[in-house]
C-alpha cells in the first residue's frame, strides 16, 4: 500500500540505511545480496565529512570502471556500476561472482583508471548525456587514494562491521 506525499510509519528501513554512516570507513563492502546478485559499496570517501568525489571524477570513474569490467573476464557477470547519490562512493552490482574475484575485478579496475591514458570512453556527445563534465586528473586522483585503502583487502573485511 502506498501513501504518496505522507509518511509511512510502517515502512521498513532499508539496509543501506541501518549501516551507521558515521563510523563507515573507506573500504570495500557487501550492501547486499539476492539470489546470487551481490551489490558491493566500493566507498571511496568517509560519509560526513564534507570530502565528496567531484561529479567530473565520478563521471569519468563511472565511464572507465565500467568500461573495462564490461571487458573483463567476467563481464557476463556484470550487472551495474554507478554513483552513490551522497558522492561517497559507487555501487558495483554483479551476479554470479565470487567475492575473491570481485575485489580483484575491482582492484585491476582502480588500477586500469591509475594507468589510464588517452580518450575517455563513451565520451562523446553522441554516446553520453553529460560529455563535457569529465576529468581524468580527478579520477586518477581519487582512484590512487581509494587503491591505497583497498590494495589488501579480502573477503573477511567485506562485512559492514569490519569498518565499525
Amino acid at each position: 500500500m502506498y501513501n504518496y506525499g505522507r509518511t509511512i510509519k510502517f515502512m521498513d528501513k532499508i539496509a543501506s540505511f541501518q549501516v551507521n554512516h558515521n563510523k563507515l570507513k573507506k573500504g570495500i563492502y557487501i550492501s547486499r545480496e539476492d539470489m546470487g546478485i551481490i551489490t558491493y559499496d566500493l566507498r571511496m570517501k568517509m560519509p560526513n565529512t564534507n570530502d565528496l568525489l567531484s561529479n567530473s571524477a565520478i563521471h569519468t570513474i563511472e565511464h572507465l570502471f565500467a568500461s573495462y569490467v564490461r571487458n573483463s573476464l567476467y563481464k557476463n557477470n556484470i550487472i551495474y556500476f554507478g554513483p552513490m547519490g551522497c558522492r561517497t562512493g559507487m555501487y558495483f552490482i554483479v551476479r554470479d561472482l565470487q567475492h575473491k574475484n570481485a575485489i580483484e575485478l575491482i582492484k585491476q579496475s582502480i588500477l586500469f583508471i591509475l594507468n589510464f591514458e588517452g580518450e575517455i570512453p563513451g565520451c562523446s556527445s553522441v554516446e553520453c548525456g553529460n560529455y563535457k563534465e569529465h576529468s581524468l586528473e580527478q579520477a586518477k586522483r581519487e582512484a590512487k587514494m581509494y587503491y591505497d585503502e583497498i590494495k589488501d583487502w579480502t573477503v573477511q573485511k567485506l562485512d559492514y562491521t569490519f569498518s565499525a
